[in-house]
């Protein structure tokens, strides 16, 4: 027989009481913790059974907040606003002069516009505009730097307008407000009605964010080594793009030969038409036309998608936020690639060339019309009929089942048809 464990100090030789385990107190923590509605948040809990736990790391890559807590704050009032209207359309000036008028009357804010926005004959012929013409602060992309000179984008148009704000912010981009007045409008969750409210609202500071993740590419050339050996090295393309970086065949009629290295290991050999490199708000553009899955852009991932593979299994894939992907023609190729970045500045890379990938650690911070979830389930709904179809008949609905069960035969059936007749 056995003696029990028992506490002698203890009235009445009770049993002792057992201590809490560790993985006793790390379920009680688990049960007292009340998760946000997000999954990609950083978890409360950084210990795994009784030994195993998160090692913590200095050198971490990037911090994922929770996206249900990204909220936008100014901590001085914004003076500068950037106005993106979209070109070419007849339609956006209105808009354009009502906003613009409106900043500057109202809000006593700085305007600025592109320059060739102010040599548009439809609006030099526009009576309101003249009036507030000369108050306008101009600029000429890849010109002027307008690093730390904007405090707040607002874009009238299609999505080419957030890109294109994109394109002009190369580092810090301030927090961009996009009215839909465009084709698609998957980026642009604002209606153009009762501006003046939604924008008041949004700088007082009442709006959710969507921080967009951007890819930082960068063109090695084959022979910038040896330049920079002989002093004449020239800066390498290096652009961050919000939608996508693409490689593809070109003019040549051969398939794409192209070598994909993930932080240095050889992962693949791309056979076909070429191959995309999108961020979560791409998945949603060029990537899902060619198959690829849509991601919320929220997800720090990258997605990697073959256009037109000449194999069966080559499916899209999705690998980590933090990794660095090495794209290059193989050296057996029978001709040279070209890549072009949000569909801009298309170049040729040659044998020997490699374009480098990686996450951006400057985010596009995309305001929300409500919030991160609706407004990505909003548009896919709208712009791209997610998951639309006729809904299915209830079985008492169906008039050409009523009079007949489960037990009926097509012989029956026809017999019955026949007597009718």
């Amino acid at each position: 027989m056995v003696a029990e464990d028992r506490d002698s100090s203890s009235p009445g030789n009770s049993p002792r009481p057992l201590k809490k385990t560790v993985v006793g107190r790390v379920q009680e923590k688990i049960q007292n913790f009340r998760r946000t509605r997000s999954l990609n948040a950083p978890s409360p809990i950084q210990q795994f059974g009784p030994c195993g736990r998160i090692m913590k790391n200095s050198a971490m890559v990037m911090t994922i907040q929770d996206p249900a807590s990204q909220r936008l704050t100014w901590y001085k009032p914004p003076l500068t606003v950037l106005v993106i209207k979209k070109v070419r359309d007849v339609s956006v000036l209105s808009p354009f002069v009502q906003l613009v008028r409106w900043l500057i009357e109202e809000k006593h804010m700085v305007v600025f516009v592109e320059a060739a926005v102010m040599e548009d004959p439809l609006l030099e012929n526009n009576s309101s505009f003249k009036t507030i013409k000369d108050k306008l602060m101009t600029f000429r992309d890849g010109k002027d730097d307008l690093t730390d000179r904007i405090d707040f984008i607002v874009c009238l148009g299609g999505d080419g307008t957030l890109l294109y704000a994109s394109l002009l912010f190369q580092q810090s981009v301030p927090p961009v407000m996009a009215f839909h007045l465009g084709s698609l409008g998957f980026l642009t969750p604002f209606e153009f009605d009762n501006f003046q409210e939604q924008v008041t609202n949004v700088l007082e500071g009442h709006a959710a964010l969507t921080l967009r993740s951007r890819l930082r590419c960068i063109i090695m050339r084959k022979n910038q080594e040896k330049e920079k050996e002989g002093g004449k090295s020239k800066t390498p393309t290096n652009l961050l793009v919000l939608n996508e970086v693409v490689v593809d065949r070109g003019p040549s009629p051969y398939l794409s030969n192209i070598d994909l290295f993930l932080d240095g290991k050889h992962i693949t050999s791309v056979q076909g038409d070429g191959l995309i490199v999108s961020t979560p708000t791409g998945s949603t553009a060029y990537a899902v036309a060619a198959g690829a899955s849509m991601i919320h852009p929220s997800v720090p991932a990258i997605m990697v998608t073959p256009i037109c593979p000449h194999s069966l299994s080559f499916r899209p894939i999705v690998v980590p936020a933090g990794v660095e992907l090495k794209i290059s023609v193989s050296p057996d190729s029978r001709n040279t690639s070209w890549v072009s970045f949000d569909g801009r500045n298309r170049q040729e890379l040659f044998h020997g060339d490699s374009l480098r990938v990686t996450t951006s650690v400057y985010p596009v911070p995309s305001i929300c019309a409500q919030d991160q979830i609706s407004d990505w389930f909003d548009s896919l709904a709208e712009c791209l009929h997610w998951n639309v179809r006729k809904k299915q008949k209830h079985l008492d609905e169906l008039s050409d089942l009523t009079h007949s069960s489960s037990n009926d035969t097509l012989d029956s059936l026809e017999q019955s048809e026949q007597l009718d007749a």
